[in-house]
């Protein structure tokens, strides 16, 4: 089985192709867009419609495209973002990623492991390491 990403709200899957398939908005566009993110962990290219403008610095909210429901944990942080990842040997991970944009962090947590990738990973690290999500 082939690494899969699923919505932690209604287990639908995420990945098609090679490519994650979010649902974004921001605070200035409230429109929906689709946005195609990398599944390597710490890959932070991103595939959108052109019209669909994101200042450095300004958060993204994401969404499903399935059930549409929010995918922020706004109890941990406001900026962060959950996917659920099973890998190829069926076990779950929890992805967390950073919904601002040029903030290239993303965390790995499951029972038996707790991995960090990007140069921002620092922000929200005690976060993780003082509580499970």
């Amino acid at each position: 089985m082939k690494t899969d990403f699923i919505c932690p709200k209604c287990s639908g899957h995420l990945l098609v192709g090679d490519n994650i398939v979010l649902a974004a908005s921001t605070k200035s566009d409230k429109r929906l867009w689709l946005i195609l993110l990398s599944p390597e962990l710490g890959n932070y290219t991103s595939i959108f419609h052109p019209e669909f403008q994101v200042e450095k610095g300004e958060k993204v909210n994401f969404f499903c495209p399935l059930c549409h429901n929010s995918l922020a944990i706004p109890d941990v942080n406001e900026n962060l973002v959950k996917l659920i990842m099973v890998d190829k040997y069926s076990e779950k991970h929890e992805i967390i990623f950073s919904g601002i944009e040029g903030e290239e962090c993303t965390y790995q947590i499951s029972e038996k492991e707790y991995k960090t990738y990007g140069d921002s990973s620092e922000l929200y690290d005690a976060f993780f390491k003082t509580r499970h999500i």
